[in-house]
């Protein structure tokens, strides 16, 4: 497993080491040793799979607050799609800052998504089939979402999507009371650059 670019602290955009002959590719889709040394302790506690089968079919962004906060390692099995990954970390020097990655079946690349980021991705091609493992279980009660054309981070997408659910379409407007869980008591999530 190599890292190719570290984006924003704690996302890192993997490459996934592959063994080719006559027959096609074998690759490990998740290695704990390989993360670890990669200073990342992952237990997987769920494994998830998403079929997507037209292009422009956008998912997400969604997220959990602590204590069901997730990291996240996802993959594209087949086809492409554009991912997405939002810093939504109140004290991160990067906080409201996104980046976007194509991940494919041919490029055989994963990202990793720490607790506190949002995740969504875009289908660049038909029947987009992504894995993610997971390292909290669902937590509906803790489950947030962020809009894909919310004004606060102006995510540019490669294209407008065709298909968003209607549940990903009504995610409001970032707000830190409800997005952040901001306890009164602390200090104010930063602001938005």
């Amino acid at each position: 497993m190599r890292v190719l670019d570290e984006p924003l602290p704690g996302v890192r955009i993997l490459e996934l080491p592959i063994s080719r002959d006559e027959r096609g590719f074998f690759a490990r889709a998740y290695c704990r040793d390989g993360l670890a040394g990669l200073g990342v302790d992952f237990p997987i506690v769920q494994a998830n799979v998403s079929a997507s089968p037209r292009p422009g079919t956008l998912r997400g962004l969604h997220y959990q607050l602590p204590p069901s906060a997730e990291t996240k390692l996802v993959r594209c099995l087949s086809g492409a799609v554009w991912d997405c990954v939002l810093d939504l970390r109140p004290r991160s020097p990067t906080f409201g800052r996104w980046v976007g990655y194509e991940l494919s079946v041919h490029n055989h690349r994963a990202i990793l998504v720490p607790p506190g980021c949002a995740h969504g991705f875009l289908t660049l091609e038909p029947d987009a089939l992504v894995l993610y493992f997971v390292s909290a279980a669902y937590d509906p009660r803790r489950e947030r979402g962020v809009r894909w054309n919310d004004p606060n981070f102006a995510i540019a997408w490669p294209f407008p999507p065709s298909l968003v659910s209607p549940r990903d379409r009504a995610h409001p407007d970032f707000d830190p009371s409800y997005h952040l869980n901001v306890d009164r008591r602390e200090n104010a999530p930063c602001a938005l650059s």
